[in-house]
């Protein structure tokens, strides 16, 4: 059984960096579109209300397309740490991936959810969603500090697996719009919450079964 969930587990975290080094560069290429500074492109463009009517809406989602790229790479560095051989980049990576979410990416993440498209449903989940992964980020700091490494493991695993909300939520859109061809609008409150309660559960199995 042992050997059995040491296999789960290694299978688990090889296909996580294949999955992230592709759909890291694909995230990559969507923060370029955004430099140098620009506010008629990519998602902008839908944004035009709040560009033109909230003075710090820009300031706030430049906050956060910019640090989210950092926090993607800094948390997956520290989540595999050791195991993969990169045990010298876990404290540092783990110190920039907390930081950035604690003070920039997340509490922009949670002003942007008050304006998200879709709708109220979309709003409650992209706050929910915000508020979730500064809780379990610094749940995961606490931890740290206080040498409970087991738990702290688990609750970065936890704020990891909201930080790749990024990415699942784009690969739902795909999936759904590819199927189904439901309205815009339709789509907006669907994955909002898709791109982050299906990672939660699974990591909850995970943790329960002792998998990570």
């Amino acid at each position: 059984m042992l050997s059995i969930k040491r296999n789960i587990s290694s299978v688990f975290k090889i296909l996580l960096i294949i999955g992230f080094g592709y759909f890291f560069w694909l995230m990559l290429k969507i923060t370029l579109e955004y430099i140098p500074l620009k506010t008629d492109v990519s998602f902008l463009m839908i944004k035009q209300t709040e560009v033109r009517e909230r003075q710090e809406y820009l300031y706030f989602f430049y906050t956060h397309v910019y640090t989210s790229i950092f926090v993607l790479l800094s948390g997956f560095l520290a989540i595999i740490r050791k195991d993969f051989g990169v045990r010298s980049f876990h404290k540092k990576a783990g110190k920039i991936y907390i930081f950035l979410i604690l003070f920039l990416a997340a509490p922009s993440g949670i002003y942007m959810g008050v304006f998200a498209n879709g709708g109220i449903y979309s709003k409650i989940s992209f706050v929910i969603l915000g508020s979730l992964w500064w809780f379990s980020t610094f749940k995961a700091f606490q931890l740290a500090r206080q040498k409970k490494f087991k738990e702290h493991k688990q609750w970065m695993w936890r704020s990891f697996a909201l930080t790749i909300s990024a990415i699942t939520l784009r690969m739902w859109k795909v999936i759904i719009v590819y199927l189904f061809h439901p309205n815009p609008m339709d789509v907006y409150q669907i994955i909002a919450w898709m791109g982050w309660i299906p990672n939660i559960i699974l990591i909850e199995y995970l943790i329960t079964k002792k998998y990570i």
